[in-house]
């Protein structure tokens, strides 16, 4: 399990905002079966031990009804949560484990669904916009119509990474996804790896730079089809975000 600090080079990023640390989560997949349980318990207890800032956690945090009380025990340990949904969270997917969970309860932290928030963090503006993934799915999210000019840092929340393909250059600083599992079941060649899932996939796993924005995709937490990961490690990562 790779549990990471990487820091985020934002271009124009207030001075007053340097340093500031966001934990990113996803895919946890939680449910009986759930075989990255174990995973996402180690990975809240070293959240909880580094005391971020923020807390990010970008979808398919359920696969199963079952694991409903362990999510909500589990957000409760975390300083405060702000997070999307994923495809299976509603079972829109082809995992046959899968199962739909009705409405999400994430006790104390709060659920971003084609909605904004705007926190006030060392005295500047912040801004999260949350996807619905429905929405996306349907080609009809438009996130930057939520966005504010006047925020000093504008974070997106995205399950899927394909929607920085679809923004308007500059509409948000950092764009937060997960969905791809770095392949989940991957082969090792040379320096590199074939991810099985998704071969040809553009955004896996890392930072990827764009026009004034950049996009962070986590490679999760959990497991779907099958019960394992194979060069594909779950993830854990504080952001520290700097100016460049």
């Amino acid at each position: 399990m790779r549990l990471e600090e990487l820091e985020v080079g934002l271009s124009g990023l207030a001075r007053e905002l340097a340093g500031l640390r966001i934990a990113h989560l996803s895919d946890f997949h939680l449910g009986v079966p759930s075989p990255g349980a174990r995973a996402v318990e180690r990975a809240v207890d070293w959240v909880v031990d580094r005391d971020p800032d923020l807390v990010l956690v970008t979808g398919d945090l359920l696969a199963r009804p079952g694991g409903a009380d362990r999510l909500r025990s589990l957000i409760e340990r975390l300083p405060p949560v702000y997070a999307v949904l994923g495809n299976h969270d509603y079972a829109d997917s082809r995992d046959p484990f899968s199962r739909p969970v009705g409405e999400v309860d994430l006790g104390r932290g709060t659920l971003l669904s084609d909605s904004s928030v705007t926190l006030e963090l060392r005295g500047l503006r912040v801004q999260l916009v949350g996807i619905d993934p429905r929405t996306y799915m349907r080609r009809e999210a438009r996130p930057w119509e939520l966005a504010e000019p006047d925020a000093d840092l504008r974070i997106l929340l995205s399950h899927f990474p394909r929607i920085v393909d679809y923004l308007p250059d500059r509409s948000f600083d950092l764009v937060l996804s997960g969905h791809m599992h770095d392949g989940q079941i991957c082969i090792p060649y040379g320096r590199g790896k074939v991810r099985i899932a998704h071969p040809r996939a553009p955004y896996n796993q890392g930072l990827y730079h764009r026009t004034g924005t950049v996009l962070h995709v986590s490679a999760g937490l959990g497991t779907t089809f099958v019960p394992f990961r194979f060069f594909a490690r779950p993830e854990a990562t504080e952001l520290v975000l700097e100016s460049r």
